[in-house]
């Protein structure tokens, strides 16, 4: 009866949602830009919504529970990335934007092609971002795994049940595109702050008196969990400042994060939505109040357990209404975001990968084709390759963020030569693969995915500086000549 009332708030909620978002497009047109980019015309406020759902996922309901419980301090750079990608979004964006805008860009790949003048450029752009938005998919069927298992209190298979969830939210983008996910936003963001104020201020009020008492109690049962470890040792102070600068480089290198920013009305769209966003970092710190309680009572959870603390907590301490509301809100926080990870995916494909001319209808119909076979390798991928949900997310963002030197500097007035980025690039995916061949995650205490983003910057400021000398000795030997 409990795993009953639980499972069927859940598929309420999630069929509800599906259905602001279907009710808001009914009457919308859908060729390529608004079904994409949703025609350019969102403010402040709802691209605020829109990011905010796509970068506060399933991973910040469970995966920031999850490592605040299992790894304590390290934890805390979760909350440090997103003002700083935040930063560069303000004064990089708005420029980005513009050009987007006057030559019709819909994907981040089309931006590189259009700026470098290099489609071979754009294509491995866009094929690195595919490649890495599969595992960021992927992380969101996780988390709606370990949601339906505890809600089903271990009477449902949990892969079925996350199989037709992620089936219904695959045809919910089919149908509705970048507007009706952001409509879902909406939705899905009101019953993810309720969520998280009952996990991080109910939930260690319950057992503990205040939030600000489950810190004593920590620091009383855990001396030095709050605290990072000098020198290189893993999960140190180099490793800490190294993946918060690496991911706050990477914070909107994503498909999705850079077809969003084109969907913005205006350039003051961008500013301010850019400086809003951070605020969200205080839902995102009560998420680490409800790791900590979980950690005193529901201790000895070890690998993937410690992604399932804290609702492990609600299951066995909270009726089932209860439990269904939170674990319905968590499910939003995977399925919201992934539609739109599944839509720039997809996007990117049927532009810039496998590009077939026609008419709009069909543009529009070739992206709908690629959201089911994304979702489809997602969906395997996700089968045969579990992992934890912080694992999948440092993956991801290692792979991803070797774009960003070709990004901001494409902002100079004379951007570098494409031959140098795409050099940069793939030497920084070399040495993520030979990092990840030998299972090494950290290089001196640094985070591995920071080496190679350094040397993809050098390789590529070397190949511009040395390609451009030999430009400049070749017009000063021709002036000399016509001189003569």
């Amino acid at each position: 009866m409990n795993s009953i009332i639980a499972l069927t708030i859940i598929g309420l909620v999630i069929v509800g949602t599906t259905g602001v978002g279907l009710l808001a497009v009914r009457k919308v047109k859908m060729d390529p830009q608004q079904f994409i980019v949703g025609g350019r015309s969102l403010g402040a406020i709802f691209l605020w919504l829109l990011m905010a759902g796509e970068i506060y996922t399933t991973f910040t309901f469970l995966g920031a529970a999850g490592w605040a419980y299992g790894k304590g301090a390290p934890a805390f750079y979760i909350l440090c990335y997103i003002p700083i990608g935040c930063m560069i979004r303000l004064f990089a964006f708005p420029q980005v934007w513009r050009i987007a805008k006057q030559h019709g860009l819909l994907t981040g790949a089309d931006y590189y092609e259009v700026r470098y003048q290099s489609r071979w450029l754009g294509r491995l752009v866009a094929l690195v971002g595919v490649v890495f938005l599969v595992p960021y998919i992927t992380l969101q069927l996780t988390g709606i795994e370990i949601l339906l298992q505890i809600a089903g209190y271990g009477s449902i298979n949990s892969t079925s049940a996350a199989a037709v969830a992620f089936g219904l939210i695959v045809a919910f983008v089919g149908i509705s595109g970048l507007r009706g996910t952001a409509w879902a936003s909406l939705v899905k963001d009101a019953l993810v702050l309720g969520a998280v104020f009952f996990a991080g201020i109910i939930l260690p009020w319950d057992f503990f008196g205040s939030p600000g008492a489950v810190i004593d109690w920590v620091l009383k049962e855990r001396p030095g969990w709050m605290t990072l470890t000098e020198g290189t040792s893993d999960l140190g102070t180099i490793w800490f400042v190294s993946t918060v600068l690496l991911s706050g480089c990477g914070a909107f290198m994503w498909p999705h994060s850079m077809a969003e920013g084109f969907s913005a009305r205006s350039e003051e769209a961008i500013r301010r939505h850019a400086i809003i966003l951070p605020f969200y970092q205080l839902m995102l710190l009560l998420m680490y109040f409800a790791g900590f309680t979980a950690l005193l009572v529901k201790p000895g959870l070890k690998g993937a357990e410690v992604d399932q603390a804290f609702m492990l907590v609600v299951q066995e301490y909270y009726p089932p209404w209860v439990l269904g509301s939170v674990a319905a809100a968590g499910c939003l926080a995977a399925l919201v975001p992934a539609a739109a990870q599944l839509l720039a995916a997809a996007s990117t494909l049927s532009r810039n990968l496998f590009v077939l001319s026609g008419s709009p209808r069909r543009q529009t119909a070739l992206t709908r084709f690629w959201i089911v076979l994304v979702a489809a390798l997602a969906f395997g991928l996700w089968l045969f390759a579990k992992t934890t949900l912080i694992s999948l997310l440092l993956v991801a963002y290692n792979g991803m963020s070797q774009v960003f030197p070709g990004f901001v500097l494409s902002l100079r007035k004379r951007p570098p030569y494409a031959w140098g980025v795409g050099l940069g690039i793939v030497v920084g995916l070399t040495l993520l693969i030979v990092f990840a061949t030998f299972n090494m995650t950290v290089f001196f205490g640094a985070n591995v995915g920071l080496i190679a983003l350094l040397a993809n910057t050098l390789c590529l400021l070397a190949f511009d500086l040395g390609l451009g000398s030999v430009r400049h000795s070749e017009v000063v030997r021709r002036s000399s000549l016509d001189r003569a």
